[in-house]
């Protein structure tokens, strides 16, 4: 599951900003906002898959382990 650090993570390494990334996932700007809050506003599963899906082809590689999460950025991936 994304987490909002990641996608504020994700993002950045993308340069997207929160319309761009919404606009990219096709999701509202209100549901992103909620998914990347500090506050852990529930958030559908369906706008966190979305979400996922539209880092993943702009080349982001999501990072999962016993010793913490991440995000990293796989080269040669359209990023636009």
């Amino acid at each position: 599951m994304i987490t909002a650090r990641q996608s504020r993570a994700a993002r950045a390494l993308l340069g997207w900003t929160q319309e761009t990334l919404a606009d990219k996932a096709r999701v509202s700007l209100t549901a992103l906002k909620r998914l990347e809050s500090t506050n852990r506003l529930e958030v559908y599963e369906s706008t966190r898959d979305e979400v996922r899906r539209a880092f993943e082809r702009g080349g982001i590689v999501f990072l999962n382990s016993d010793q913490g999460v991440g995000v990293m950025v796989v080269h040669g991936k359209d990023k636009a």
